[in-house]
């Protein structure tokens, strides 16, 4: 990594941590240190920090929230970037225009509020909107795809583009981000007006599910498998006779399998060995192959 002193010379102006746990950033509690973690709080400053990043040839890397990524124990050299600086939500009309770095359920609250149907599956999803864009996250039935009109985003050159809903090329867990060296700094979503009282009676029976069903009482990284076609992932894992199986600080979630819990101090090098062990012993037993959901990034 470039001297740390010159980085925090060139970037004076940005909030800058060196040396950073990302574990105290990330919702699996697990994670090595950053070299250089940044906080953006504007379009301006992450256009700042890329081209200085890419003049010296130093890699970047954007996190969403944080929330379906395991990050390991190692830590990452890049420069890492969070927009969690950057969370403005706006509404006109049927619109809805928000930043990056905001709370997908922050945003589902925004549209309660304006009466606006249509994100109301995502009210419970803990993730940000770049993330939410980049994963196409969904649950319940829908997906951002859905409700997406379109994004600012900008490229590993510099330039800003506005990319519609056939240019981010949307499929199950998987954008055209995903391919690319590119940021998301905002993004629009087309909803439709409703009814408030049953927009809200939709997001509280969604949330009361989610809370019946998922083990939010403890750290884990969300949804760890891709649904296999034909399959639900969590019966399969329970067939396998993995459901409550602790692997040194990690635990398959005895709520719902599809979950991975952090129980008592675990390591990223926990959750990717129990990882590999579900996807082994579930082929074996059934001949499927799980597709992990989850990003795993950074230094062993």
């Amino acid at each position: 990594m470039t001297d740390m002193l010159k980085i925090k010379t060139a970037l004076a102006n940005i909030k800058l941590l060196t040396k950073e746990p990302l574990k105290n950033f990330t919702f699996t509690k697990v994670g090595g240190k950053a070299d250089v973690l940044t906080f953006p709080k504007n379009v301006d400053e992450v256009k700042e920090i890329v081209t200085y990043a890419n003049a010296q040839k130093i890699p970047w890397i954007v996190l969403g929230n944080a929330s379906n990524l395991i990050i390991r124990d190692g830590g990452m050299r890049d420069i890492v970037i969070l927009l969690s600086e950057m969370q403005q939500i706006r509404v006109a009309g049927y619109s809805i225009e928000v930043e990056a770095g905001a709370k997908l359920i922050d945003t589902t609250q925004v549209a309660l509020a304006h009466s606006l149907t249509g994100l109301e599956f995502a009210c419970g999803i803990p993730g940000s909107i770049g993330g939410a864009i980049f994963m196409n996250a969904g649950a319940y039935g829908g997906e951002i795809s859905h409700i997406f009109a379109s994004a600012k985003v900008l490229l590993n050159n510099g330039k800003i583009e506005t990319w519609d809903v056939q240019k981010m090329n949307f499929g199950y867990r998987h954008s055209h981000l995903q391919e690319q060296k590119a940021i998301i700094l905002s993004a629009k979503f087309a909803l439709n007006p409703g009814d408030h009282a049953a927009i809200k009676a939709q997001m509280d029976e969604l949330t009361h599910l989610r809370q019946l069903k998922q083990p939010l009482e403890y750290p884990s990284c969300g949804s760890v498998f891709k649904r296999p076609v034909g399959f639900f992932t969590g019966k399969l894992i329970q067939d396998a006779g993995l459901q409550g199986l602790k692997w040194g600080g990690v635990q398959v979630s005895q709520k719902h399998a599809g979950f991975i819990v952090n129980i008592n101090q675990a390591t990223a090098k926990d959750y990717e060995e129990l990882i590999q062990h579900i996807i082994q012993v579930v082929k074996t037993k059934f001949q499927v192959e799980l597709q992990p959901e989850v990003r795993i990034i950074g230094e062993k």
